[in-house]
């Protein structure tokens, strides 16, 4: 039966999930959002197993023992599978990523070695990609040491030094030698399978084991903060720019809930929040590339306003559907392609885009520094905010059936201000200073009248309601208050007593779709930094290794946690729950001063 025990491997360009038995069991070609060729994670129910179309495993005969590990400080995964005789194989699968020319190599490939470890191993390789989001089987034809597999608008390659015939029949066969299998574009291999295969790691290896020697990580929880900084890493999209959500669609948030959604594109509240993590481990370039990505989004957009998702590309238009071919995460349809939230409001994002550019009008290290022709673009979006931080929106929860004027979206929209107040300073511009730094006050004033319960001693989720809402521990966090704001305390501890379940923080209490089941996992590490900002280190600590151990075992989160069972459910790997646990881990730590 299909679950989140799975691992991510990926180059920038697309991602793929494996298994604990080294199946791919989701991959999306040519890109992040493209068709899933690699699609049984979505089309299996507890009945079908391993027997579910749209994937590719190395099975071992009478199999008894698997495990799985990254090598060390890399996104290449290394599984060992055992037989009952003793005989084991191991597998390393990885896509190819490294500079080369003065740009990044990060082709549309996916890398497969086997080799034997003990006995003489029977194994078998089963490929079997879909095409058309699982509707049907590519057509395939082959060659003396390659496969194709023509799908409906990419042409995959399989070449290997194994036996053809051996991998196109699914025939079992002892493993005497290594093999490698290269998947990828319809292109001819000049050099050897074996040696290309080997070059590829050397180099990914290199690539991953630079990318974390210079992470500026903290000095507890470092084997976490690496895989956390990794898989965001992973879900960054080096062609444009853009940051995702996560690989997947439409794994419910909870078990037939039908809440199935498509997270696969940009949103710009959740890319903030990843870059906001990076760059406090030191990993600049993601947020240069990002704000390409941004530029060109304020550029396009008349009169500065904003979508709250955008396509990785970015296109604007993303049409939801729900698609038949695919049966969903355990036969829990249906499984949707696009996502309607494009076309909501939701205002908040004004802030985030501002928030993310704010870094390169301070940060001396970045190659782009801010200009004033970036910060007249900023200003358009801050116009938007200030027009809007008091109107109804979706919200950041992305509401399909009402609207309100929400706390955090108001709130957002006033960090908009502040933040072009202080970069009109940095500028120099004492006009647009006062401009905007009398905007904020305004909004300021106005939302904490508007939002503050004085009847329930706390701020409420809306303008004038009573509802709680976590993203209101952020208050602190985005500058609205201080951490020393009583406030801010009755409205953390309020939130903590209506919203958690256990050691789990829900997002709200209630939405379209009726009561969540299953905990937002970032929302618990909003608590966690909550309680690290009001002082409460020890609670906080206790709390941020309790949900470590919530992480399935190869060190990831998806989007939400039964509180119940602890099983993992929603989208995966979600960017927002990895950012969470690199900003606790950045806040508890002890220094590495006071470590020796």
């Amino acid at each position: 039966m299909s679950n989140l025990d799975l691992a991510v491997i990926g180059n920038c360009s697309y991602g793929a999930l494996i298994d604990r038995d080294a199946r791919v069991c989701w991959a999306c070609f040519p890109h992040f959002d493209g068709d899933p060729m690699f699609c049984s994670l979505l089309d299996g129910s507890p009945e079908d197993g391993e027997r579910a179309p749209g994937f590719w495993s190395i099975e071992l005969d009478q199999k008894v023992d698997t495990e799985q590990a990254y090598v060390d400080n890399t996104a290449i995964l290394r599984t060992v599978l055992r037989d009952a005789s003793g005989s084991a194989i191991e597998i390393i699968d990885f896509a190819p990523r490294y500079k080369q020319y003065g740009r990044y190599f990060r082709p549309t490939t996916l890398v497969r070695m086997a080799r034997p470890l003990a006995g003489a191993p029977r194994i078998r390789v089963r490929l079997r990609p879909r095409t058309g989001y699982g509707a049907r089987t590519p057509d395939i034809t082959s060659g003396s040491n390659h496969i194709r597999f023509v799908g409906d608008t990419l042409t995959l390659r399989l070449t290997t030094d194994a036996s053809i015939h051996y991998v196109r029949e699914e025939t079992a066969f002892v493993l005497t030698e290594p093999i490698a299998m290269i998947l990828g574009p319809d292109e001819s291999m000049t050099d050897s399978v074996a040696e290309t295969a080997r070059d590829f790691y050397e180099r990914t290896h290199f690539y991953w084991s630079e990318f974390s020697r210079y992470l500026s990580i903290p000095f507890e929880w470092q084997e976490a903060v690496i895989r956390a900084a990794i898989t965001i890493k992973l879900c960054s999209y080096d062609d444009s720019g853009a940051v995702i959500a996560a690989m997947t669609t439409s794994i419910p948030e909870a078990p037939d809930s039908g809440r199935n959604w498509d997270y696969r594109y940009c949103w710009l509240r959740d890319a903030y929040f990843v870059l906001h993590a990076l760059n406090r481990l030191g990993n600049t370039g993601t947020l240069e590339r990002y704000l390409g990505y941004i530029t060109n989004l304020a550029s396009a957009a008349p009169d500065g306003y904003l979508r709250p998702v955008y396509g990785i590309n970015p296109e604007a238009s993303l049409d939801e559907r729900e698609i038949a071919t695919l049966r969903g995460y355990r036969g829990m349809g249906p499984v949707r392609v696009g996502n309607q939230a494009w076309q909501q409001v939701q205002n908040d994002g004004y802030g985030s885009v501002v928030l993310a550019a704010t870094q390169v009008f301070f940060d001396r290290r970045l190659h782009r520094q801010g200009t004033d022709l970036l910060f007249q673009a900023l200003e358009k979006l801050g116009s938007q905010a200030a027009a809007l931080y008091n109107q109804p929106d979706a919200g950041l929860w992305e509401f399909r059936g009402t609207q309100a004027i929400h706390t955090f979206s108001s709130v957002m929209c006033w960090a908009a201000a502040d933040r072009l107040a202080k970069i009109a300073g940095r500028l120099d511009r004492p006009d647009r200073k006062a401009h905007w730094r009398n905007a904020a006050d305004r909004m300021h004033a106005e939302i904490t009248e508007a939002t503050w319960n004085e009847s329930l001693g706390r701020f409420a989720s809306t303008w004038g309601g009573e509802g709680a809402d976590a993203s209101l521990l952020l208050l602190h966090e985005l500058g609205f208050l201080t951490a020393d704001d009583p406030r801010f305390v009755s409205t953390v501890d309020h939130i903590a007593k209506q919203l958690s379940n256990g050691n789990h923080l829900f997002r709200y209490a209630e939405d379209d779709f009726g009561r969540p089941e299953t905990a937002f996992t970032v929302c618990t590490y909003w608590y966690i930094d909550a309680l690290a900002a009001l002082g409460r280190i020890e609670e906080a600590r206790a709390l941020f290794e309790e949900l470590l151990e919530r992480r399935n075992h190869i060190g990831l989160f998806s989007e939400d946690i039964d509180p119940t069972t602890g099983e993992l459910w929603g989208n995966f790997p979600q960017t927002y729950s990895m950012v969470g646990l690199i900003n606790s881990a950045m806040r508890l730590s002890r220094s590495w001063e006071d470590a020796f």
